[in-house]
Formats: structure tokens, C-alpha cells, sequence
């Protein structure tokens, strides 16, 4: 499968949206060097299979609906070594970024199906189908929704044996810090889900090995 590493890593903020709308809960859970351990499934019709999955925040910008962070896979079949990316996040805030894409390959069909995988989703579907959320106040939801899109491999070339080429779907708990995200490329396996719990609860941290990201 062929591995598309995107050069750009500015990220580009939806047109059309309501500045004047409030911005998503600031959440304790959701800052820089909070920490999450758990599994990304990527099983297909040949086989089932699931990574060990943990995520590091190494940046967040609520005013601008940006994140960003690293990913490290486990046990990768084909690696032979943990596989770190370094992503950057969309926050769904209808200040910079509404529900819709509008951007790699999803439609927003695409969106409202990913979306609806999530039951923190469902008392905001009619209006999403509207206008992609525009109307909307999320200022006290207890959920925040994301996109993340690895940009690129920090300590592996391209020939790992995985693809960046598609973006995750992800739905953050402001509650207990859990995540949950569906990853969706149109070449890989369909809904592939990702679990992630919070490491950071009571003030212990999960310790991460370091990289230097350029």
C-alpha cells in the first residue's frame, strides 16, 4: 500500500464558520503532555489484529482549534521497532472548524457517517446534516470532537509497512479522558477503531521514550 507523507503541516481552517460561536470546554485531560495508552484494531476479512497504541500531546491552541502530538504502534508486524508519527488535530469548535472536511478525500457524507459512529454524536446529527454544525454552541459539552492527520514518521522511514495517508475521526471524553477514534482512508480497511484511556489520573504519567520531532 503506498504511503503518501504530507509536506504541509500548516493546518487549514474551515471556510464559512461562525466566529462569534463559543469555543468547546477547556478540559484539565485535553493539555500538553497528558498521555493515553491503548489499541488501534486494523483487522480485515484475512485476519483480526490489534496494535498497542499510545499518544503523547505535545501542543494545544483551543483559540485556534488546534493540537497536535505523537503516535507510537507497538507491535507493528512489519517494523522492527515501535512506530512513532507526529500528527496535528483539528478541534471541531465551529470557530475554526466545523464538522465537515472538506479535505482528504471525504465527503460530507463520509462525515456524517464516521460522525454517526459515535452515540455523543447523535443529539447534534440533524444540524450537522444542515450546515456541518455552524449553528451549533458546544461550549458546555461534555465531548469534544477532533480530526487527527498524521503528517509524518519520526523514527522510521516510509517503508514501515503502514500508511498516513488517511485521518482519524475522534471523539474525546471531558469526563474520564477516554478517546475513541475511527481512522478512514479509502484504501485501507474500513472503521478501524481506535481506544485510547488517560494515563495521567491521579498524577501519574505514562512514560514515553524521546524523540526529537523536526
Amino acid at each position: 500500500m503506498p504511503v503518501r507523507v504530507v509536506e504541509n503541516s500548516t493546518p487549514s481552517h474551515a471556510s464559512g464558520v461562525n466566529p462569534e460561536c463559543a469555543l468547546p470546554p477547556a478540559c484539565s485531560l485535553l493539555s500538553v503532555g497528558q498521555a493515553f495508552a491503548g489499541t488501534q484494531n486494523v483487522s480485515s476479512v484475512q485476519k483480526d489484529e490489534a496494535w498497542r497504541v499510545n499518544v503523547k500531546i505535545q501542543g494545544c491552541d483551543l483559540d485556534h482549534g488546534y493540537l497536535c502530538g505523537t503516535m507510537e504502534a507497538l507491535n507493528v508486524p512489519l517494523a522492527d521497532t515501535p512506530v512513532v508519527t507526529f500528527w496535528e488535530g483539528e478541534i471541531v469548535d465551529i470557530k475554526n472548524y466545523t464538522f465537515f472536511t472538506n479535505k482528504w478525500e471525504a465527503t460530507s457524507e463520509t462525515d456524517v457517517r464516521h460522525w454517526s459512529k459515535f452515540q455523543s454524536f447523535s443529539p447534534l446529527l440533524s444540524q450537522v446534516e444542515v450546515d456541518g454544525g455552524k449553528s451549533l454552541d458546544l461550549s458546555n459539552y461534555p465531548y469534544i470532537f477532533m480530526r487527527w492527520k498524521e503528517q509524518n514518521f519520526v523514527n522510521v522511514g516510509i517503508d514501515c509497512g503502514l500508511t498516513i495517508a488517511g485521518f482519524y475521526y475522534v471523539c474525546f471524553s471531558c469526563t474520564d479522558g477516554s478517546i475513541n477514534g475511527f481512522y478512514y482512508d479509502p484504501n485501507s480497511s474500513p472503521f478501524q477503531k481506535l481506544e485510547l484511556k488517560s494515563k495521567n489520573e491521579g498524577g501519574s504519567g505514562f512514560r514515553f521514550s524521546s524523540y526529537q520531532l523536526q
